[in-house]
């Protein structure tokens, strides 16, 4: 069962478990449940993807309930008219506020993109950061300290790149703990022995949108058990997060 954030005549959000993907793909052809046929049966309805998260990505995605309002919501992300912001824990100590304005490089899929260009220039990439807590943890992921720095933050894409979220906290050479693609093969397995939690420490936290009438529309998703431990065995249980 998924948790159901919102839901109305036209569209319905849910909270996605990390680990989950949305519809059926390439990527696992073994896989046999999906996020997509999950809600349908739950439902007894269609429902039409209007956005994607990556599969190790946990947090609010939203479902049209037919085609016609989902091409009317897709308009809406096209046009950047959606805020949407998400939780991660990085490396380090990831201080204060700032605005991240670095292109990123096409990322082609091999079978997907087979046919696509690979000489694209990069496209303008923009996400905003925010430090929400930071803690020093009483265990080695690095042969030169004795600790661990990490930092918990609220990241804001204005741009929607492929993969942006990490491949900028890596620009900032502050990668998202649990990234295999991207981050620190020596921090990702360093957090997951201290905390029991292997996943990737990103988390889809809110979207806001216009419904069918005007009315905006915000859905925050609550963090799962997994996120939870690792903000909780950080020490930041006081930072307010809906868990």
């Amino acid at each position: 069962m998924l948790q159901i954030l919102y839901q109305d005549d036209d569209m319905v959000a849910v909270n996605k478990p990390a680990g989950m993907l949305v519809h059926r793909s390439w990527l696992d052809k073994h896989e046999t449940v999906f996020v997509m046929t999950t809600l349908r049966d739950m439902l007894g309805q269609h429902v039409f993807p209007v956005h994607r998260l990556d599969r190790p990505t946990s947090g609010v995605l939203l479902f049209a309930k037919s085609s016609d309002v989902a091409r009317a919501l897709s308009g809406q992300f096209e046009h950047h008219m959606v805020d949407k912001s998400y939780l991660a824990v990085v490396r380090g100590y990831l201080l204060g506020s700032g605005r991240i304005d670095y292109p990123l490089k096409v990322k082609l899929d091999k079978i997907a993109d087979k046919f696509a260009k690979t000489n694209k220039e990069p496209e303008f990439a923009i996400t905003d950061y925010e430090n929400l807590a930071t803690c020093e943890m009483p265990f080695v992921s690095a042969d030169r300290y004795a600790t661990s720095r990490y930092s918990l933050v609220k990241l804001t894409p204005i741009t929607g790149r492929k993969h942006q979220l990490r491949r900028h906290m890596t620009h900032l050479f502050h990668p998202i703990v649990g990234d295999t693609t991207h981050g620190d093969t020596a921090q990702n397995r360093a957090v997951a022995e201290f905390t029991g939690v292997p996943r990737l420490l990103l988390h889809a936290y809110t979207l806001a949108f216009d419904d069918m009438s005007g009315k905006r529309i915000t859905v925050v998703a609550p963090i799962d058990d997994g996120f939870g431990k690792v903000v909780h065995d950080f020490g930041w249980g006081d930072v307010g997060i809906i868990d």
